[in-house]
């Protein structure tokens, strides 16, 4: 096989090398033998035999690893492979064509030119061992309907060759083609996956070495050098404008998010450095702005976004991408063009809202009923009506599948802070009033308005300390996040938000349950209090406060949810990881190779944000509270983030949710029992820990292992000290010196790319997509006795609500980039789902620990399944409760508010 160290063909006379791949020989001058130039491998066997045997032998075959003497009288074989390459688009081959089928273009100035490497050197130079050229030319035999085309070719090597161990290629065609793999006479395999440029673009030809993986220590002689030599490609010297068909990975700082040229208005400071801290992105190399001239300039029709080559996204996923968008375009504008009439300010009422979504498929059989029973003229043209209504309507997500004529009730709002869209801010309370972090001499006193009074009617008999003592009480606190940035959020007309803190109790029945909201202010008016506190209604009037400030709440929560949870935490903060792995680690290195389906597609979607989300007048900007602040308040978060706080069990205990217990399954007891991202994101943490374990123990089996791999403790040291450089100097960065630290490392980012992340986004329409209950921001402040609105809020509460949420247009415009961000595409690849187990062929343990794993991923699936039917767990089961599903290892394609890929791939 392929994995292993050696490949042996066996005849019935021994006569031939036993370690050789090569182990026939077919004597140079064919003719002299009768072999033809298109004899196989092992087809020449029986024919290379029978020659020997009526022919004396001008030279003698010598065993690989013990040479004597070298033949006078070169000994050469021919090695057949197969080349799969595939094509990005029919266009693209098209063009392609053209130019490969023009009548002036002769042999030498076309085709495609492989040449294999030995993992042996030779003897005689001390250079790696290397064949002929062969020549690929696939205009002679384009099959124009295929997208993935295989081709052969043939190699001529000496009878000593050894083990092919990589291929270099270069190509003279005029466009790039997409090399999928290669394999040497169905043995020795090549997974490229790479697209290849035309030497005319990059005259170094690409190495692609076989599937094998090897420590930098165990790397064949052969194949030293060329290891080396990837990896200096891949680096590039940091000077330059980057092309869209490089492959060249470096680091740079945010300062490509403002337009600076357009206007003071839409310059934006720059993250990177001692004053704004900030994870490194890819440096692309655009020129600096005229008005700035530290500001890069942004992404533009003649520098278009650059990532690199095989970063960027396949064909399905740009088109799945590209067909979502088009069609929330079209949902975005129907609503308006079907009736002029709407002015998409402020909101009627509800059924304006309700009128944007599909029908509730529960009524679907009484829609069908009603078309029974109507006769056939008037049946038909109902039918087309509805079926035209509903094309350019959203599906309903699973809120309004269940409740789409009332605010967010008290109990939705303590279950979706627990198996919601953003079920990472939660914390237990431990010291009451709460108090702020802020220095008091810029954002005012540090304590809290909530005091004994407002919340001692809801803890069932308990006092607050008593509460506390017994872990009853817990906290949603965006005051020090939003309190520094209100100023310039409310400057707005149409923005205005609080700085907030909400209690919740944990009753007997395991559900959360708000009892005070406290809503600051920056301190103004040294006679007007900048903090009140809402407590749940007595009244009508308290009824609609409550109600707002709820809302006011779930706006702090979007704007955390999207710029730090999911943005900062997952997609911002793995780049350095991702960029320093292609930089530092060989593809033959069994590290990257295990994290390589954990890093697609990630730099691609964090391109697409600079340019579409967060950049200056973006999505971002545009949809929630936190306008030109937004990635302000990202910096001022990453001040806080730990790298070693981010592994599941480190982040639970961090936020007082859970507490170390070796008796436990997971050696964890989690203080809310039901609380499903964690019971499920802890099967899932554990599964992906034991494959890691397994995995580090084959290639690592001790101390000294870990510290002599010098590509190993360069990734890492250069994740940190260039991809993280302004908080470098940190003392909790963990250590890399033994194999237990390095299966947290790579658990911890694992995890973070796969389950993290799908928790954060794949609910975002589902959980997000009915705005009355999750707005991404207010219009209005909620009003008190002393406000001029007041008596407008008395006289209409309902139009006062409506009045303060988005639009009808930002709304579907909100629903529609939600939708985009929630859906997968065909071609997505789940956790536990490796496509590339053909590298550990020769390593039955590694091929085992994956099964396992995959196994186990099956298991969890149908575990949570189980608990999403338990009555008991009444945060994921019940009434008009949607079973929580985000980490539900498997999906098909579209929102389908689950699945967990292996990598942030959107």
């Amino acid at each position: 096989m392929a994995g292993t160290k050696e490949i042996l063909c066996s005849t019935k006379l021994d006569m031939f090398p036993s370690k050789s791949l090569l182990c026939n020989y077919n004597i140079h001058q064919q003719q002299k033998y009768s072999l033809s130039p298109s004899t196989s491998l092992f087809n020449s066997c029986k024919r290379g035999m029978a020659a020997a045997a009526d022919v004396a032998m001008a030279t003698q075959l010598i065993e690989l690893d013990s040479i004597k003497a070298i033949p006078e009288i070169p000994v050469q074989f021919t090695v057949r492979a197969k080349v799969t390459v595939k094509y990005d688009a029919k266009e693209k081959m098209k063009e392609m064509m053209f130019h490969w089928w023009d009548s002036s273009a002769n042999d030498a100035q076309r085709g495609v030119f492989l040449q294999l490497v030995s993992t042996e050197v030779d003897p005689r130079t001390g250079e790696p061992m290397v064949s002929k050229e062969a020549i690929l030319d696939w205009s002679r035999d384009l099959n124009m309907n295929a997208g993935k085309v295989s081709h052969e070719v043939q190699f001529l090597v000496d009878a000593n060759f050894g083990v092919p161990g990589a291929i270099l290629v270069s190509s003279k065609n005029q466009n790039e083609f997409y090399l999928e793999s290669i394999t040497i006479e169905g043995l020795v395999h090549f997974k490229c996956h790479s697209w290849v440029q035309p030497e005319k673009l990059h005259p170094e030809k690409r190495i692609f070495f076989s599937n094998k993986a090897f420590l930098p220590s165990e790397t064949p002689m052969g194949l030293k050098e060329l290891r080396k030599k990837e990896l200096m490609q891949l680096r590039g010297d940091g000077e330059g404008v980057r092309a869209l068909s490089d492959r060249i990975y470096d680091y740079d700082i945010y300062n490509d998010l403002g337009h600076p040229d357009k206007g003071i208005e839409c310059a934006r400071p720059i993250l990177g450095g001692q004053h704004r801290p900030y994870p490194r992105r890819c440096r692309t190399g655009r020129p600096s702005t005229k008005s700035d001239p530290k500001a890069e300039v942004p992404a533009n029709e003649s520098m278009p976004m650059y990532v690199p080559r095989d970063e960027a996204f396949g064909d399905v996923k740009r088109q799945t991408v590209d067909a979502r968008s088009w069609k929330g375009m079209v949902n975005n504008f129907f609503p308006f063009l079907k009736d002029t009439s709407i002015e998409g300010e402020v909101i009627k009422s509800f059924s304006e809202i309700n009128e944007l979504y599909k029908e509730n498929p529960s009524n679907e059989s009484q829609r069908e009923e009603s078309r029974k029973n109507t006769r056939f003229p008037i049946k038909l043209n109902k039918i087309i009506k509805e079926s035209t209504a509903d094309a350019f309507k959203f599906d309903p997500p699973n809120i309004v599948s269940r409740d789409a004529s009332c605010c967010l009730r008290d109990d939705e709002f303590g279950r979706l802070t627990l198996s919601g869209m953003n079920p990472l801010s939660i914390e237990r309370l431990k010291v009451f009033p709460p108090v702020s972090k802020l220095d008091p001499s810029i954002y005012g006193p540090q304590e809290s308005a909530l005091r004994e009074e407002h919340i001692i009617c809801h803890l069932n008999g308990m006092s607050v300390q008593q509460a506390i003592e017994e872990k009853k009480l817990f906290i949603l606190d965006y005051h020090d996040t939003y309190l520094p940035f209100l100023n310039s959020i409310n400057a707005h007309p149409d923005r205005k938000a609080y700085a907030t803190r909400t209690i919740f109790f944990l009753t007997q029945m395991g559900t959360l349950k708000p009892i005070a909201i406290e809503l600051s202010l920056p301190p103004m008016n040294p006679y007007i209090p900048s903090k009140q506190v809402i407590t749940p209604p007595v009244d009508a009037t308290t009824c609609w406060q409550w109600q707002l400030a709820k809302a006011h709440v779930c706006s702090n929560d979007s704007g955390a949810h999207e710029l730090i949870q999911h943005w900062l935490r997952t997609h911002a903060c793995m780049e350095p990881f991702i960029i320093a792995a292609r930089r530092q680690l060989s593809v033959m290195h069994p590290i990257h190779k295990l994290l390589h389906p954990h890093m697609r597609y990630t730099m691609e979607i964090n391109a697409r944000a600079r340019e579409l989300l967060i950049t200056s007048g973006g999505i971002i900007e545009s949809l929630f509270s936190t306008k030109e602040c937004s990635m302000e308040i990202t910096s001022f978060a990453y001040k806080n983030w730990r790298f070693d706080m981010e592994s599941l069990p480190a982040d639970l205990i961090r936020r007082g949710i859970a507490e170390p217990d070796p008796t436990e399954s997971h050696g964890l007891k989690l203080l809310i029992e039901d609380y499903p991202y964690a019971n499920d994101g802890l099967l899932i943490w554990s599964a992906i820990e034991k494959l890691v374990r397994d995995y580090v123990k084959y290639y690592y089996p001790d101390t000294c292992s870990i510290r002599s791999d010098p590509e190993l403790n360069a990734w890492y040291c250069e994740s940190i000290n260039v991809g993280h450089a302004d908080i470098r100097h940190e003392s909790w960065w963990p250590r890399l010196s033994t194999p237990a630290d390095l299966v947290s490392i790579l658990t911890t980012i694992i995890w973070i790319a796969s389950a993290e992340h799908a928790a954060l986004n794949f609910g975002q329409y589902q959980y997000g997509g009915y705005v009355p209950e999750r707005p991404s921001y207010m219009r209005r402040l909620v009003p008190n006795e002393h406000d001029p609105e007041y008596a407008t809020f008395l006289a209409d509460p309902q139009g006062y609500f409506f009045s303060s949420l988005p639009s009808l247009r930002e709304m579907t415009f909100l629903m529609s980039v939600l939708d985009i961000l929630s859906t997968h595409s065909p071609d997505e690849e789940y956790l536990g789902d490796r496509k590339d187990l053909s590298t550990w062929t020769g390593d039955p343990e590694i091929i085992e620990a994956f099964y396992r794993f995959s196994m186990d991923m099956r298991i969890v699936e149908k575990e949570i399944e189980k608990r999403n039917a338990n009555p008991k767990l009444r945060n994921r089961c019940g009434a008009g409760v949607s079973p929580y599903e985000l980490l539900v290892p498997s999906s098909g394609p579209g929102a389908t508010c689950r699945g967990v890929p292996n990598s942030i791939s959107i």
